[in-house]
């Protein structure tokens, strides 16, 4: 039997919920080379549905690593490892085989834009942190679409992850499940690989029921082969690989190459009194309000805005001359400090529903609390640190 055969057989019998077979023989191939690389208890091809995503997060709630929040609708609260709460730019590389290809040659004393690896530095630091990192895990297939499925501007990826938390994240940032392979067909996909880098049983306690690995986190990027591996971090912007990897920088080569714009940039659609509309994409820097004024709720007579998306921006000129734009995410992932009904009341209720909170303060009816919100908790309500700590109401401090 050929030994490629033998690998899927192999991977094949430790499938607990999909069909292997059915995925086009890249699928195939992708998630039988790191399987037998990272060692999964089990894998999970991920379907995308209601039932599916339930399980997830009754699981997840569990083993502690998720809180139900009874105020609202489908709404919970993950508190993370206090070393594992943002992105790391100095742990985020690009791997290209010429220096020059990731990092601009600047002026003396401007400061370094963008971190270059070597291949052969990557494939080093690969071979120290992913082989048997998924032991005792279980491996997500995650089929998803930055943008509308079938859209001609819109591209598909596939994420293998040992964290429900980014599955369950995932199908609320990216149109994610079975109709994604249905599009894919024989098609090509960025390939994404994300692991907590936490394999069981566990050399340390966990804080907070937060698998991560600090010490050996790495977010890497390959453009040439249209991939992205991360390991060590659980935090959304290192492990929702359809995000700021994917969307904004894997995109952005992908864009130079057939001729578009992948940016950072909210758009939004302003109809004036008189039924006339336009479009328009603003950049700022994160967390300097691209959220809130995409969201924004009109107090002038007659005029309407609506939100098309607030991060990120898939740009592209038609036959015409007019540039087009997609919003190649499907949710919201924002910053809370600062969003309250004052500011972004359209936020405000959109969050009342169906929404995962990370570290944020916990209210003891059942809700949840921030810098920036209208109006103090009620009298008598206490609050719980995002570090799981009690805190006074009145000063705002540990007890």
């Amino acid at each position: 039997m050929p030994a490629q055969q033998k690998a899927e057989l192999e991977v094949s019998g430790i499938v607990s919920q999909g069909n292997l077979k059915s995925l086009s023989a890249d699928v195939i191939d992708f998630i039988v080379t790191y399987a037998r690389i990272c060692l999964p208890e089990n894998i999970h091809i991920c379907d995308g549905s209601e039932e599916e995503n339930k399980k997830l997060l009754h699981q997840m709630e569990e083993i502690g690593m998720i809180k139900r929040l009874h105020k609202y609708d489908n709404c919970w609260l993950a508190r993370t490892d206090p070393r594992d709460v943002a992105r790391i730019e100095s742990k985020t590389i690009i791997v290209t085989q010429e220096q020059r290809d990731t990092v601009p040659v600047a002026k003396s004393g401007v400061s370094q834009l963008g971190r270059w690896m070597s291949e052969d530095d990557f494939e080093k630091a690969f071979k120290s942190r992913f082989p048997g990192c998924m032991r005792g895990r279980t491996m997500y297939v995650i089929p998803f679409s930055m943008g509308p499925i079938g859209s001609p501007l819109s591209k598909i990826g596939i994420q293998l992850t040992d964290s429900p938390y980014v599955v369950a994240s995932m199908r609320i940032m990216t149109r994610m499940g079975t109709a994604v392979f249905e599009a894919l067909g024989k098609g090509e996909f960025v390939k994404c690989l994300h692991s907590v880098g936490c394999p069981l049983p566990l050399r340390e306690p966990l804080v907070n029921n937060w698998p991560c690995n600090p010490e050996l986190t790495l977010i890497a990027h390959i453009p040439d082969r249209r991939e992205i591996i991360s390991f060590g971090s659980g935090y959304g912007g290192n492990s929702l690989l359809g995000k700021k990897c994917f969307a904004l920088r894997i995109a952005s080569r992908i864009a130079k190459e057939e001729g578009w714009l992948a940016e950072h940039m909210l758009i939004l659609g302003i109809t004036n009194p008189e039924g006339k509309k336009k479009y328009f994409a603003a950049a700022f820097p994160s967390a300097c309000g691209k959220t809130n004024l995409a969201m924004m709720r009109p107090s002038l007579p007659g005029w309407k805005i609506e939100c098309v998306g607030d991060d990120i921006a898939w740009m592209k000129f038609d036959e015409q001359g007019n540039l087009r734009a997609i919003n190649p995410e499907n949710g919201f992932f924002g910053v809370a400090p600062g969003t309250s009904v004052k500011t972004n009341p359209n936020a405000m209720e959109t969050i009342s529903k169906n929404t995962i909170f990370t570290n944020v303060a916990e209210t003891s009816d059942g809700g949840v609390y921030w810098e920036g919100m209208d109006e103090s908790p009620a009298p008598g309500i206490t609050l719980t640190s995002w570090k799981n700590k009690e805190w006074t109401q009145e000063f705002g401090k540990r007890q």
